[in-house]
């Protein structure tokens, strides 16, 4: 990599050069600092969508497309490269159909979650359908959802060709690599997973960023400094899906996004796990590598992952190795990453255990909200049964309940072996209620957590009952 004396990005179709500026700041507070007030400043946590800014990426076939995502959360270096666009962006010479549409609906009252929403609803508009999902990362407290929703329903499958289009059509999303200093802040994005090694061999305390949307918690706040940071978004390597007959190989890099579609049908815990992910923005950027090596005890993905038997590659200059994700979560934001390492990919396997018959598999998240909020517990079950309704296999994750997520080791044991009926399930919640000591928050008491681990669990034999009906 070559060492360059500026960032460069397209901000509404005008090339911007960044110079002597800290590439750890927030999209969101360059924005605002430069005169793009249009893009507002809300939650600064990527819950409230009033920062929403479209980037042209990758769509999960490869195709260049338009990316709501929350400027409040990504690091300006992370957008070196590409095109930003913004709500002052959009009217050329008249109003974008969506923000049309949301004048005629009456969409909007106060104006200051508008602009998020119209951004959202643009990137939306430009895939062929606006719906509930591309806003589900938008709040509005004054005008109600219904006149928002309205607007939606008038532009959704009326894509016109404008000047948008043609630039998706024209549009390089290959990222340039990246060696940048100011001050003592140094930012690489680097093109290869040699150079990522190496880097971190030069810079063992270096931080990776990949979609940023943990990290940008941090950085949103001020909370923390990043003197070194490598990011992963121009690392092709660690971007692709391989599906064979017997397991589905996901790289670290992957976005929510694209395994939300490339999956789809596949594992039925793992579609519903991401439609409850977070929202649409936090999806565009959040990858699986990224929500894995947090080791957040309330990451959603892990005990999706962990009920399916899921393995991690790790990879260094000296060389790679697998293990169990079981075994990679050892304590409360500590894994089992070596210095030096980094996660290469996860793969889950597709095959049942092999005298079973049937397989049933589910999971759920419990918060205050539906999309768009922190787990109070997170639940995934994997039962394999046999030609008896015996079951053969059972694997029961959790996140929210210990300092790490983890498997309710004893009760799987427990089940194994015993017939696939209420009496059996009714054992099973029992000894769930005791198999965790949770701590009491925000969000929920320890007593409520323990109900909640148990409960779940039946009410997935209850589902998965009705469903055989």
């Amino acid at each position: 990599m070559q060492l360059i004396q500026e960032l460069t990005l397209t901000i509404n179709g005008q090339l911007v050069r960044l110079k002597d500026i800290a590439p750890t700041i927030t999209l969101l507070e360059y924005l605002r600092q430069h005169g793009y007030v249009g893009t507002k400043e809300g939650c600064g946590d990527g819950d409230c969508g009033a920062c929403t800014v479209a980037v042209i990426g990758q769509s999960a076939e490869g195709k260049p497309t338009y990316q709501a995502v929350n400027s409040c959360l990504i690091p300006v270096g992370s957008v070196a490269g590409r095109e930003v666009i913004t709500a002052e962006g959009l009217a050329n010479g008249k109003l974008h159909p969506v923000q049309e549409a949301m004048v005629q609906t009456g969409g909007s009252q106060c104006g200051y979650c508008t602009p998020g929403f119209i951004m959202s609803m643009f990137s939306a508009y430009y895939e062929g359908k606006v719906d509930d999902l591309c806003i589900d990362g938008n709040l509005c407290r004054c005008t109600g959802y219904l006149a928002i929703r309205r607007a939606s329903e008038m532009v959704t499958g009326k894509v016109e060709n404008d000047s948008f289009t043609e630039k998706l059509s024209n549009c390089d999303t290959f990222l340039e690599p990246i060696d940048y200093t100011f001050s003592d802040h140094h930012f690489y994005r680097p093109s290869h997973i040699s150079e990522v090694l190496e880097l971190l061999q030069q810079h063992p305390s270096a931080t990776l960023i990949a979609g940023g949307t943990d990290l940008g918690l941090e950085l949103s706040w001020h909370r923390q400094t990043y003197p070194i940071m490598i990011s992963l978004e121009g690392v092709e390597e660690l971007k692709f899906i391989n599906h064979a007959s017997d397991f589905v190989e996901i790289g670290a890099a992957v976005p929510l996004t694209h395994i939300e579609r490339s999956l789809q049908g596949i594992f039925p815990s793992i579609d519903e796990m991401i439609y409850w992910f977070a929202a649409r923005q936090v999806r565009n950027r959040a990858t699986l590598g990224g929500n894995i090596g947090t080791a957040s005890p309330i990451g959603d993905l892990p005990p999706v992952l962990l009920s399916l038997d899921a393995t991690v590659k790790l990879v260094s200059l000296n060389g790679e190795r697998t293990i169990l994700l079981a075994d990679f979560f050892k304590g409360y934001r500590q894994t089992e990453l070596q210095k030096g390492e980094i996660i290469f990919s996860v793969t889950i396997p597709k095959t049942i255990t092999p005298n079973a018959v049937r397989r049933l598999s589910q999971s759920y998240k419990i918060g205050k909200r539906g999309t768009d909020d922190i787990s109070i517990v997170a639940a995934a079950y994997t039962i394999d049964l046999d030609s008896n309704n015996t079951i053969v296999h059972a694997r029961l994750g959790y996140g929210g309940v210990a300092a790490t997520p983890a498997r309710a080791l004893s009760v799987e044991s427990m089940l194994v072996g015993q017939p696939w009926t209420l009496e059996t399930i009714q054992q099973a919640k029992t000894a769930l209620y005791e198999a965790f000591t949770p701590l009491s928050d925000l969000r929920g008491s320890a007593e409520y957590r323990k109900k909640l681990v148990a409960n779940l669990f039946e009410k997935f034999f209850v589902e998965m009952s009705q469903e055989n009906i």
